[in-house]
């Protein structure tokens, strides 16, 4: 190894310990971008209240009591949707350090 050499790796790993370098995003990574935090967000609503729907309409036809557990899972749904971008978009405790 020349001493190029080991100068180039040494600050490589000075400029990754600083901060100064940012990893490069791996390609097809759901948080690529902007777009793909908002797909993320967009799909995390869908899918939660896709799910409580389902599962209430279900519910509903073996029970027979339509429309109070279509609704219920629906309020459900809506709500775990909106937890989950919340969790999202929230800064993760101990993050940063």
């Amino acid at each position: 190894m020349s001493e190029k050499d080991g100068f180039e790796e040494r600050l490589r790993e000075a400029r990754t310990r600083r901060g100064l370098d940012k990893p490069q995003a791996t390609r097809g990574s759901p948080d690529s971008g902007p777009w793909g935090v908002g797909f993320r967000a967009g799909v995390e609503v869908v899918s939660a209240l896709g799910v409580g729907v389902f599962l209430g309409i279900v519910l509903d036809r073996w029970l027979g009591t339509w429309p109070w557990l279509f609704l219920l899972f629906f309020v459900m749904g809506s709500a775990a949707g909106i937890l989950n971008v919340y969790r999202l978009f929230s800064p993760r405790r101990g993050a940063g350090r």
